[in-house]
């Protein structure tokens, strides 16, 4: 095993002060060689911690800080616990005085006081006060849910949040007695000839009906997370202003029921704005989410100013209340944002609950009501789409995405930005995939802050997403363990991992997926601890296997019996090429055009020919191809190789089922290649649009192989 060693080493107290808040000081690289984390790098990681390291003075102080903080709180910020588990549970007052704890429980609202137990443990001065510490027990009977933590001794009080989650995330009867299969998705890319130039909320409905017709049990959608509300609109569905809230541009105008009811002038509003992007469903070209949202947001304001019925307006008003002060807060920052549209917040504006914003909120209070409205409709036609999946006899219906973070100049980060990290951003260290490393500009959790919070802002963003989901995919699932940090203006490679309470994350997750009817599934490729998959795949949480990362010990094809049971399994992913692309070589030629390759371009060229000729190889050895087979027999036997491994759910790319070889996506890039808009076509680059996709005869085939028994 190799080591690399900083420039510099790293005193000691410094190594200890990071371990304390759980940053990482070394990390095993892609390789497997230990990389040893710079000064720099844990200076800059626990500053956006609060935590100040920049002479030896403030780390002495902040490790005695580190020590007697929790002896400052009388209850933790929250308590976590596995269904059945007992839990001692340490409360600080004033040394003897006598203390209470009881448990307020969400569903009845009933109270269970808490037993204390004999632990001596010897007092502490804490700012003044000596300090001692009272040990109850939280009893493993607590029903799974939110519950609220309480204390009193003598004037004083505190509550905490309690949240008990299930054991395991059980599957559902349906997938646990056979696996089932299902097509891997992107939405805006799925267009009918009536989509306003981006594939909608209608056009998922009606590709789960045709999917399910033809045998599948689910569609993988791209995350439909908020974009911005004025242009220009970022493509990424990774890159989203909120994780918590869909962004409008899905919405189908026509679906939303006061549209039928329009009078002939403004429905004749609406019918012109369709016009002017109506040729954008046939155009080869990057798909323009700007017009398509102009056209489309303009038609919607003429409907949001048609009345409701009182029935409509009272379903209306229920979602607002349920939603809260979370929605309140994204519909501001939308009116802000399009009011402010090309200028620079004032300082005043950048606290969401200033009186300059409370001022701004009333000014734009119709604009603020458009897009409450607009979240409502969405989450209707949301509601209709898994309605419309699970009737047509889908098992799970539809797969939602959720991404890692959020816009650093987003909605959830105004909203959210004292359960945020400063200073730094979420990225990922350099791999065999991407040799420079990432940096996705996205502000990680403050994993303290969140846990102060309760982890009220993770559990609401889990519930709007799971609401009108069957399963949902969890965008870098080691996230919930370990994120990696990258310092404010330094490259990838300058990052370090910062640990979260994974035991706490993913058992929210659990929570909520469970209370949704959800499966759970977590894409854990790359760099993932075998500990974490292990920890994941005992929560019920399934892993995500690609066939081409998949390896055996000898770096030959594993073989498909050797796969997890508890995964999604497909041939590809949208940060590759199509499987046809794959196969031609696209990922290297598509990077050295980029300039994204560290060994020359002969030898990458020459690891991906061996690589297929690998892959071609296994496929023969198992009887799946034949001499010299093409590339639709390679795809397809690719396919009757997934379905030959034990997983419960396996995943069809659309884009192989109908042979385009463009790569969605090219991690790495911005602005070089057209990420996240290209339209789905054929292997000849002919646009298929959802009306003739099921008359494909390439999807067909694949079909087959799919429902061969």
């Amino acid at each position: 095993m190799s080591t690399v060693d900083p420039p510099e080493p790293v005193p000691d107290p410094l190594l200890r002060l990071a371990q304390a808040h759980g940053v990482s000081t070394e990390f095993s690289g892609f390789d497997g060689g230990v990389q040893r984390v710079s000064a720099a790098s844990l200076v800059a990681a626990l500053a956006a911690l609060g935590v100040r390291a920049d002479t030896p003075a403030q780390i002495e102080l902040e490790l005695e800080h580190a020590e007697s903080e929790p002896w400052t709180r009388m209850l933790p910020g929250s308590v976590v616990l596995v269904e059945g588990d007992q839990r001692e549970l340490g409360v600080h007052v004033d040394d003897g005085a006598a203390v209470e704890v009881w448990v307020e429980l969400e569903s009845s609202g009933g109270r269970r006081d808490l037993g204390q137990v004999d632990r001596w443990v010897a007092p502490r001065e804490v700012l003044g006060r000596t300090v001692g510490r009272a040990t109850f027990v939280v009893p493993g009977d607590l029903p799974l849910g939110w519950h609220t933590l309480r204390a009193r001794s003598g004037a004083g009080e505190a509550s905490a949040t309690l949240v008990v989650t299930p054991r395991r995330l059980e599957l559902p009867p349906a997938l646990a007695d056979h696996p089932s299969w299902g097509f891997m998705a992107q939405l805006y890319s799925v267009r009918s000839r009536q989509s306003w130039g981006v594939g909608d909320l209608a056009d998922l409905a009606d590709l789960a009906w045709l999917s399910a017709r033809h045998g599948a049990d689910f569609v993988l959608i791209n995350p439909l997370h908020a974009a911005e509300p004025v242009a220009p609109m970022a493509p990424s569905p990774y890159l989203p202003t909120s994780r918590r809230f869909v962004n409008p541009l899905y919405v189908r105008v026509e679906d939303v029921r006061e549209t039928a009811y329009l009078n002939a002038a403004d429905r004749s509003l609406v019918e012109w704005s369709f016009d002017a992007v109506r040729d954008l469903d046939t155009d080869p070209g990057p798909i323009d989410r700007d017009a398509a949202w102009e056209a489309k947001r303009s038609a919607l304001e003429v409907v949001h100013a048609a009345p409701r019925s009182t029935a409509r307006q009272a379903a209306f008003d229920e979602y607002c209340a349920r939603e809260g002060r979370g929605l309140d807060d994204f519909a501001t920052w939308c009116a802000i944002t399009e009011h402010l549209h090309g200028s620079t917040w004032p300082a005043p504006l950048h606290d969401p609950r200033s009186r300059a914003v409370a001022e701004l909120r009333e000014s734009l209070a119709g604009r603020v009501d458009f897009y409450r409205w607009l979240q409502w409709v969405a989450d209707e036609q949301l509601s209709l789409a898994q309605r419309t999946a699970t009737d047509a006899g889908m098992s799970v219906g539809i797969m939602h995405d959720l991404a890692v973070g959020v816009h650093p100049e987003g909605a959830d980060a105004w909203a959210l930005r004292s359960v945020l990290a400063e200073g730094v951003s979420v990225g990922a260290p350099p791999d065999m995939y991407n040799q420079q490393g990432q940096d996705w500009s996205q502000p990680p959790w403050h994993p303290r802050a969140l846990a102060r919070a309760g982890y009220a802002p993770y559990r609401d963003m889990l519930r709007t997403v799971l609401r009108h989901a069957g399963a949902i995919r969890i965008d870098h699932v080691i996230g919930l363990f370990r994120l990696w940090w990258v310092p404010r203006g330094e490259g990838p490679a300058a990052g370090t991992y910062v640990r979260y309470d994974h035991e706490a994350m993913v058992g929210i997750l659990c929570l909520e997926a469970q209370r949704a009817g959800a499966v759970v599934i977590g894409e854990d490729l790359g760099t993932v601890e075998p500990s974490a998959r292990e920890y994941l795949a005992e929560r019920g949480v399934l892993g995500t296997s690609i066939v081409w990362f998949e390896k055996g010990s000898d770096g030959s094809p594993l073989a498909p019996e050797r796969y997890r049971r508890l995964a999604l399994t497909s041939v590809t992913t949208h940060d590759l090429p199509p499987t046809a692309g794959y196969l031609a070589g696209e990922h290297v030629d598509l990077r050295e055009r980029l300039g994204l390759l560290e060994r020359d371009v002969e030898s990458e060229r020459r690891a991906a020919r061996n690589e297929r000729e690998e892959m071609v190889r296994a496929l023969a050895a198992r009887g799946l191809v034949e001499d010299r087979p093409s590339e639709r027999e390679i795809v397809e036997a690719m396919h009757r190789f997934v379905r030959a491994t034990p997983s419960v759910l396996l995943g069809v790319a659309l884009t192989d089922a109908v042979g385009e070889r463009r790569a969605q996506n090219q991690p790495g890039t911005d602005q070089e290649y057209p990420n996240w808009k290209v339209p789905l076509a054929d292997a000849a680059g002919t646009l298929v649009l959802l009306e003739d996709l099921f008359d494909s005869a390439r999807l067909e085939s694949l079909v087959d192989v799919m429902r061969e028994d």
